[in-house]
């Protein structure tokens, strides 16, 4: 019986090491992972496991196109270990529709057969009152949600299993700035998705400076032979506190000061700018004074500017004439239009 219970969690192991296409995994790999978790077999018994056993049950497949041998479950597996809840069920289609406009296809797609579950338990509900939720509830981004980056499937693939397993990668990437192709060796050290763009965060050749490089600009991924470089001390959360994807123009902090409008006030009591910060109601108006302190970056320099005449800036003054020096700019290219249009 021992030996039974041992034959079945091993095969248990396999079936959760092994990916859903496009994902790969060499044999020698699934061996060592094995090992890992306490199953010492050898790689014929391995062999076995997979062509003998587990392959004539599940959709495996085995790419024999090169060695060593790599195996992959079908794109469209679906599996129901351990079976999905209403609640679970309901939580994938809201998430699904929020990371619509977040995520790129690609990583959406990795996802789409538990999405597909989710959708399938609740369309064989209709009776269920819980199930006619995802009628009628929808995630709205704040903002202007623009369409994600296009992500080519093998990069997403390669760049993902390098971040995993500590390895460097070799990129031909665009470049925005010069608009032509470069290749180069990437040392990942994370990865961020902000609005609708991917970033991996990583050092290049033997430089040791982090730069971000936007998955869509990367044309071709593979798994480099140079060795991996860890960044010492590199801490993602601390890396992006500091600013580097908030266009932050300084380090310093600012104190942000301003009257803002009723409704504007209603929103920063519910959703506030910060945890610090007050809202004093103006005298003999219904317009109350913002008094918070900021990081000094251009995101919130945005949102002000999106607020218009809804608010009005009086600190910091760098802040205030900036604001002022774009309305003088939009007012002087509206009289522009304004006397074109007259003369024609």
């Amino acid at each position: 019986m021992p030996h039974v219970r041992d034959t079945l969690f091993r095969y248990l192991t396999l079936l959760q090491l092994i990916p859903r296409s496009p994902g790969r995994i060499a044999t020698p790999v699934l061996l060592e992972k094995l090992r890992e978790r306490g199953f010492m077999v050898d790689a014929r018994s391995l062999q076995r496991d997979l062509r003998d056993k587990l392959a004539l049950h599940f959709p495996l497949v085995c790419d024999d196109t090169q060695k060593p041998f790599r195996w992959y479950f079908d794109r469209q597996f679906q599996s129901n270990l351990p079976a999905l809840d209403l609640p679970s069920a309901l939580t994938l289609v809201l998430a699904e529709e929020y990371l619509k406009g977040i995520l790129p296809p690609v990583v959406l797609g990795q996802l789409s057969p538990q999405f597909a579950d989710a959708h399938r338990l609740l369309d064989d509900l209709e009776g269920n009152s819980l199930s006619q939720w995802k009628k009628r509830v929808r995630a709205i981004p704040n903002g202007k949600a623009l369409l994600p980056a296009a992500v080519d499937a093998s990069v997403w693939q390669c760049v993902t299993q390098a971040l995993l397993e500590n390895k460097a990668i070799e990129i031909r990437y665009l470049s925005r700035s010069r608009e032509d192709y470069k290749t180069l060796i990437l040392h990942p050290q994370g990865l961020v998705s902000r609005h609708s763009v991917t970033y991996v965060v990583a050092t290049v050749g033997e430089y040791s400076d982090l730069r971000q490089f936007a998955l869509h600009r990367i044309h071709q991924a593979t798994i480099s032979q140079m060795p991996w470089r860890e960044t010492p001390g590199f801490d993602l959360d601390a890396y992006i506190a500091d600013g580097a994807f908030g266009y932050r123009q300084s380090r310093d902090d600012i104190h942000l000061l301003a009257n803002v409008a009723p409704q504007v006030a209603w929103l920063l009591t519910e959703t506030p700018l910060a945890s610090k910060q007050t809202l004093t109601p103006l005298p003999h108006s219904q317009w109350q004074q913002l008094s918070v302190e900021l990081p000094d970056d251009q995101q919130t320099l945005w949102w002000l500017k999106g607020m218009g005449a809804n608010v009005e800036v009086l600190e910091p003054s760098a802040w205030r004439e900036e604001i002022r020096d774009d309305a003088r700019r939009i007012l002087a290219q509206s009289s522009s239009d304004t006397a074109i249009d007259t003369a024609t």
